[in-house]
């Protein structure tokens, strides 16, 4: 009995060094930062005083603030409803069997490995004035005069989403097709038996069996396009801002830490509200199913 409990005190002496680089990362470079950022946004940045809400009003009264909050908020809800039902399509047409069909799925994978600031830069060939999007406007007679496509505005919203929808679609299409497969095919023929058609397994087989991977796929990807930032800043630079590019300006140009850890924190709020609310509504089972 001595010789059993003292080998579980050295298993738990081994657990407990095993999880300290990973408690050492979370609390040094996680929980520190960003507890530290929310403490910087609650002090005054002239007298030092601290809680006030001087930032937050700085904030808020900045016109470009709210600008980079619209644009924040139509990139997510855009981007991610247009991901979403063209990564179920793809999903769906890559869970068929089909010759080939390894080939497909990998060559589809492939945006997911180029770096967001490549993907940026490849995109300024597309929208720019003379970008290959004038050139087949232009070639179809539906273009006179070039567009610049990066200069702000809606039509530059739409530019950055379908930047993001090219990088990231691929990914919500691999959430949603694991999720697909696992469906026991079972069902589809049970469904088949008693005359159901394709559209009717699709709503009553398919999709409340596909639930938990459409909350994650929401979840993670609507936390990333909360917070997109490189994509944006290099393809359209300071004509669109976003959140997380206004909280950069703001350290950067403007030498503001302050004001700039007060827009994190309202970013990081945003997210978690957004999360939370969407939990609530779908419900935690349907992640941990």
């Amino acid at each position: 009995m001595p010789f059993r409990l003292g080998w579980r005190g050295f298993r738990g002496a081994i657990d407990v060094l095993f999880l300290a680089p990973l408690t050492l990362y979370i609390l040094g470079l996680t929980l520190w930062p960003v507890l530290s950022t929310m403490a910087l946004s609650f002090q005054d940045r002239r007298s030092g005083s601290f809680p006030t809400l001087a930032n937050y009003q700085a904030v808020v009264e900045h016109f470009e603030f709210w600008d980079a909050l619209y644009n924040t908020l139509f990139i997510s809800v855009v981007g991610l409803s247009l991901e979403l039902c063209l990564g179920l399509v793809m999903a769906l047409c890559l869970s068929v069997p089909f010759r080939g069909r390894g080939v497909a799925r990998a060559l589809m994978l492939i945006p997911l490995g180029v770096p967001t600031i490549v993907s940026a830069a490849n995109m300024r060939y597309i929208f720019g004035t003379v970008g290959y999007l004038n050139e087949t406007l232009h070639q179809l007679g539906l273009l006179e005069i070039p567009i610049d496509w990066t200069s702000g505005g809606a039509r530059t919203l739409m530019a950055v989403v379908a930047a993001d929808l090219w990088k990231v679609t691929p990914l919500v299409m691999l959430i949603l097709l694991a999720g697909l497969e696992s469906i026991p095919g079972e069902l589809y023929e049970a469904a088949v038996t008693d005359g159901a058609g394709a559209w009717q397994r699709f709503r009553y087989v398919t999709l409340p069996l596909l639930k938990p991977a459409i909350t994650a796929a929401l979840i993670i990807r609507g936390i990333d396009a909360f917070r997109i930032f490189a994509l944006p800043l290099t393809l359209v630079g300071r004509s669109t801002p976003v959140l997380s590019t206004y909280t950069y300006f703001e350290y950067v140009d403007y030498q503001n830490p302050y004001t700039s850890a007060a827009s994190a924190t309202i970013l990081l709020v945003m997210i978690l509200a957004t999360t939370i609310a969407y939990l609530q509504i779908a419900g935690t089972e349907e992640v941990i199913s």
